[in-house]
């Protein structure tokens, strides 16, 4: 896959909240533990010319001071280094897939291996199974020709580290012969066992490459580190390394947790050993992932969209454990908050494709730590009314395990950014829950779980209204949590047209999924009193929401209430409906035929240019915000073609391929929130695995 090769991609194991960041000149990738973006550190990778006497490298890096001048003060530096400079940059080409990123320049070729792996439930896998799935390790491959070179030829791959606290290393002093390599504290490291490569340590990669003596490699005070090869004369030759990262012990405030790969890796020195051991069977991972990719009926800009996002995702997974259980954690990308329910209800459809089970435990915690039970309250009305059971809208934030019941993002009395999201978080448990049980058919989990669920469609009801004769299927009243303030969305940082839940047609139509989720569930429980409740809340709803579409062919974005935006995420909703199978549910002559058919009139009449369409063909979510989600966009866009049978322009693609790649947005890999295709927030990010529904289509 080729294209403008200038962004930041992240290569990350799963499960270890690590990325290997690449593809932006200058030190603005690198390898990064637990952070919200790249590592911004100087990365070496490179070859010493066919003359000799100087070297080349790929653009990851920028000059630095040699760091010797501090300790002597009169800058008499015995050796300055060898000369390395970058190749130019239009010898440099560039082949992105979701598994194996490679470069080329001149003589050298290094390809980087992320493998898109499964991970077993841990309670009933084998260790074995385990440590191939969660070995924190990204795998790298350099291959050298010098078939015409006349003399030996020095190959580099190395970095300095940015994390103050800790100096550079060679682990050598540890491995037992096993490989070599060089990494800084205990957190992350480079290393290989190919024969021939050798570490070194020093003040500058120059010093590094041409040290005045050899037994100089070993300095402690170096601050940048290499795996340095001699490829021979007229020979081409391939390298193995194994970018590695490791932290030991208890990762989390608020509550204990250490991560799983632990179990089976003390120290960043087992987790190298392993790595290379199964560096083969590991690569072949990613190379059976890139030839699914390869053979899938995508476009060119979907590919590398759906690759990019992949790639981001699996950068911000943690696998972590307490007390002996699993506990499964997607970070936020920059934000770090953990497992933000508007995005596990999105990341869902990747999940329930290559690891069910995660679904089923973060539903648990949320189940477990995260439930709450509140009241309600009408717009202007001081009294409050049953309510009942939601979800926070986090569990947390940095590795920082929200107290019980709350989360660390909602605020109270506000009616924007930092409110609560009680209505929307009790609608994606429904849903998320629904899509479990329905993908894998747990009888058990189901059944255990058949409280919750009957408690679920309580309170959504109550949220409807207090007054049953008003009831008419959309939320009428905000969380007692607000303290007078309202409910907003997950489209916090929009207008009012996707920002508030009361009433908001992009909330009214994923309710009503809610409730045909409800009735199915509640049905295969026997619970016929609870199936038809639910039924005929979602017949209140879609008649409600087919109620408000005008004679000039939208719905407006919040109903009753003299909103004139149009927006696209009025179709979501109906995502869930299609991936439960529930075709009957969607059909244009079928039960709720008149919701589907209005909300095809709907998008019919919005999806053109100055309304939801941006001047270059890129989809704009709101008429009336140029804030628009790319997340969002995959999945519309995948309703719109499977559920509403529209054909969708490719010029969209491109549009949305244009903003990734935009060098203002290339740095922070792949970003969701694009205003006017500038990434402005949601940086680093992983929810837009949405794309991967388009391998089902």
């Amino acid at each position: 896959m080729k294209h403008d090769i200038w962004f930041n991609a992240q290569h990350s194991p799963v499960g270890a909240f690590a990325s290997f960041t690449l593809g932006c000149p200058g030190a603005k990738g690198g390898l990064g533990l637990e952070i919200g973006g790249p590592a911004d550190e100087n990365v070496y990778i490179g070859l010493e010319t066919r003359g000799g006497g100087s070297f080349e490298a790929l653009p990851f890096f920028r000059g630095s001071e040699d760091d010797s001048r501090r300790y002597d003060v009169s800058a008499n530096t015995a050796q300055e280094g060898a000369e390395v400079r970058t190749f130019p940059r239009r010898a440099i080409t560039r082949e992105f897939g979701m598994c194996a990123d490679t470069w080329r320049a001149g003589d050298l070729t290094l390809t980087v291996h992320s493998p898109v792996k499964q991970v077993p439930d841990p309670h009933g896998a084998s260790a074995d199974v385990l440590r191939a799935a969660l070995v924190p390790a990204v795998f790298c491959q350099i291959t050298v020709d010098n078939t015409k070179g006349r003399r030996a030829r020095r190959a580099f791959f190395g970095y300095a580290g940015s994390d103050a606290r800790s100096a550079m290393r060679r682990l050598d002093d540890l491995s037992r012969g096993k490989f070599t390599g060089v990494g800084q504290g205990l957190h992350t490291a480079i290393v290989s066992d190919s024969p021939g490569v050798f570490s070194g340590l020093g003040f500058t990669i120059g010093k590094v490459l041409r040290p005045d003596r050899p037994e100089n490699l070993v300095f402690g005070l170096g601050g940048t580190g290499a795996l340095m090869v001699d490829v021979p004369a007229g020979g081409k030759a391939s390298y193995r390394f194994a970018v590695c990262f490791h932290k030991a012990g208890i990762v989390t405030s608020g509550m204990p947790c250490s991560y799983l790969y632990a179990r089976w890796f003390r120290d960043i020195e087992a987790v190298g050993g392993y790595a290379l051991e199964h560096w083969s069977d590991q690569v072949k991972l990613g190379e059976a992932a890139d030839r699914r990719i390869a053979k899938a009926r995508l476009d060119d800009a979907q590919r590398f969209m759906l690759c990019h996002a992949v790639r981001s995702y699996l950068g911000s997974t943690e696998l972590l454990e307490s007390g002996g259980d699993p506990f499964w954690v997607v970070n936020e990308g920059e934000y770090r908050m953990m497992n933000t329910f508007d995005l596990t209800v999105d990341h869902l459809f990747f999940e329930m494709a290559q690891n069910p089970w995660v679904v089923r435990n973060q539903l648990d915690w949320f189940t477990r730590r995260f439930q709450y039970t509140d009241k309600v309250r009408l717009p202007g009305d001081p009294k409050e009314y049953p309510g009942g059971i939601s979800f926070t809208h986090d569990m947390g934030m940095a590795n920082l395990v929200s107290r019980p019941k709350y989360s660390t993002y909602e605020l109270f009395g506000l009616d924007g950014c930092f409110s609560h999201m009680t209505h929307e978080q009790l609608v994606n448990w429904v849903c998320c829950g629904t899509t479990y049980v329905l993908g894998t058919g747990d009888q058990t989990w189901l059944r255990s779980n058949r409280a919750v669920f009957r408690a679920c469609l309580d309170s959504l009801v109550r949220r409807d209204h207090p007054v049953a004769a008003q009831r008419d299927g959309v939320m009428s009243a905000d969380s007692s949590r607000c303290l007078g303030g309202a409910e907003i969305t997950t489209y916090d940082s929009l207008d009012v047209s996707l920002g508030q839940a009361r009433n908001n047609l992009y909330l009214a139509v994923k309710t009503w999924a809610a409730y045909v989720g409800l009735r199915k569930i509640l049905g295969d429980l026997d619970d016929r009193r609870g199936a038809a409740r639910a039924g005929d809340q979602a017949a209140r709803c879609a008649a409600t929401i087919t109620g408000h579409l005008r004679t000039d062919g939208f719905i407006p974005a919040v109903m009753g209430e003299g909103n004139e935006s149009r927006i696209i995420p009025a179709i979501e909703g109906l995502v869930f409906p299609e991936v439960w199978g529930m075709k009957d549910a969607l059909r244009k002559q079928g039960e709720f035929g008149g919701l589907i058919r209005a909300l095809k009139t709907h998008l019919r009449t919005v999806l053109v240019k100055g309304t939801c369409l941006f001047a270059d063909g890129g989809w704009k979510l709101s008429s009336t915000n140029d804030n628009s989600w790319l997340s969002k966009i995959y999945l519309c866009q995948y309703v719109a073609r499977e559920v509403l049978g529209f054909r969708t322009d490719r010029k969209a693609d491109e549009a949305h391929r244009r903003w990734l790649l935009d060098p203002e947005n290339a740095y922070f890999a792949w970003s969701d929130q694009m205003v006017a295709g500038k990434a402005r927030g949601s940086k680093y990010y992983p929810r837009g695995v949405t794309a991967w529904l388009w391998l089902s289509e």
